[in-house]
């Protein structure tokens, strides 16, 4: 067995030790402290996104049938785009919601503690074109366990783009601005060819045939949420329109296609905000990555670290911290990824005031700052060299 690579880390096996000890008692002490106050916080939300998500369809049907019925100068077209825009932008809130703070922590099983079969990490299926159980998979086994080692964790890149200067250098990679711009606009349907099995038939490794079921599975998710969103929604709108075409300017055919825009729009608005919160929680200034000698026999304590290492939050207040999903606490999120994520602004301070006796950095920062050095680092790494954290981290 080869002996293992240290950590960035200034700290004996024996402090390391005892930093992981801490670590669990914050763990242990919150979770056993889980109750009431917590069930209704998700039983609030799940009630209020799907309340926002109604009224923003609502509001979308109500701009395309009852403006044009109103006096001429409420009627104009410039009148009615303003109301589809307000009711996108609430559809497109309530589809933050769900994937964020909902779906994710969901699936992460921090809520199947109230045994309630409506919300199971096992059952849930999310509104997102990712099959649930695949993501559960590529997420939760893969990236949480293997967090930043290049390598073994997909997420470092998404297997397109080169996020630290320890993955090798590639013409393609030249192109990566690109791909970050595509990324952050078609979110979802990258989450969901998100999978190793892809990358391997692309790189030679596999058969397209031996991926077969896998594509299969990940297509009816995707035919389900195309047909749910452009087809179904947009479809109903129409049908309600063919009866009283008499009375209103717009054809059910232009009906249909505003609600299946506004959809898109609103999918769009969604993805926006995931990618930005995801990337800033990974890859900013500062953030570390690790190779698979570094975590060979790794201890408790010695995860705690690379997960502390690993992350980044994003300063911001309450509201802020719940659209984020409170991923907006990515450091707490990996070293306790199964805590009901309501529960992260108040470990927070512990973790940091933790870290901070063992002379462990915290890396947290704005919203402009993490995502600001985020893109900066996606245009420097598209070509070769770049720049690693600080190593040793210094006590």
């Amino acid at each position: 067995m080869s002996k293992r690579e240290p950590l960035p880390v200034d700290l004996t096996d024996e402090q390391l030790e005892e930093f992981g000890r801490e670590m669990d008692e914050i763990y242990y002490e919150t979770m056993a402290d889980r109750g009431d106050k917590d069930r209704r916080y998700i039983l609030r939300l799940i009630r209020t996104q799907r309340t926002m998500a109604l009224a923003g369809r609502l509001i979308i049907y109500a701009s395309l049938f009852l403006l044009p019925a109103w006096p001429y100068a409420l009627a104009s077209w410039g009148s009615m785009v303003i109301v589809i825009a307000l009711g996108t932008l609430l559809l497109g809130l309530a589809k933050i919601l769900e994937n964020m703070e909902i779906a994710h922590n969901v699936l992460h099983a921090q809520w199947d503690w109230m045994k309630d079969p409506e919300i199971q990490s096992s059952t849930w299926e999310w509104d997102t074109m990712s099959p649930s159980d695949r993501w559960m998979h590529s997420h939760n086994v893969v990236h949480h366990t293997w967090t930043n080692v290049v390598g073994k964790d997909l997420d470092v890149g998404y297997g397109i783009m080169r996020v630290t200067p320890m993955q090798e250098w590639k013409a393609r990679y030249l192109l990566q601005p690109v791909y970050f711009l595509l990324l952050m606009l078609f979110f979802e349907e990258g989450v969901a060819l998100h999978e190793q099995d892809l990358i391997d038939v692309t790189e030679g490794r596999k058969k397209p045939r031996e991926i077969k079921p896998l594509m299969k599975h990940i297509g009816r998710k995707v035919w389900g949420q195309v047909r749910k969103d452009y087809i179904m929604w947009p479809g109903a709108a129409a049908l309600v329109a063919v009866p009283i075409s008499f009375f209103i300017p717009e054809s059910p055919l232009t009906i249909f296609l505003l609600v299946a825009g506004a959809n898109a729009v609103a999918n769009i608005i969604r993805n926006i905000w995931a990618f930005v919160i995801i990337f800033c929680g990974h890859f900013p200034d500062d953030v570390y990555n690790f190779t698979e000698e570094q975590v060979e026999n790794e201890s408790k304590g010695q995860w705690y670290v690379r997960q502390l290492l690993g992350s980044a939050n994003i300063q911001g207040g309450p509201l802020f911290h719940v659209m984020s999903g409170n991923l907006s606490h990515q450091i707490e999120h990996h070293l306790f990824p199964d805590m009901c994520s309501n529960r992260y602004p108040e470990v927070a301070p512990r973790v940091r005031a933790l870290a901070d006796r063992y002379g462990l950095p915290y890396n947290t920062g704005s919203l402009w700052r993490q995502f600001g050095t985020t893109w900066l680092n996606n245009l420097r790494l598209a070509f070769p060299g770049g720049k690693l954290p600080p190593e040793p981290a210094r006590a």
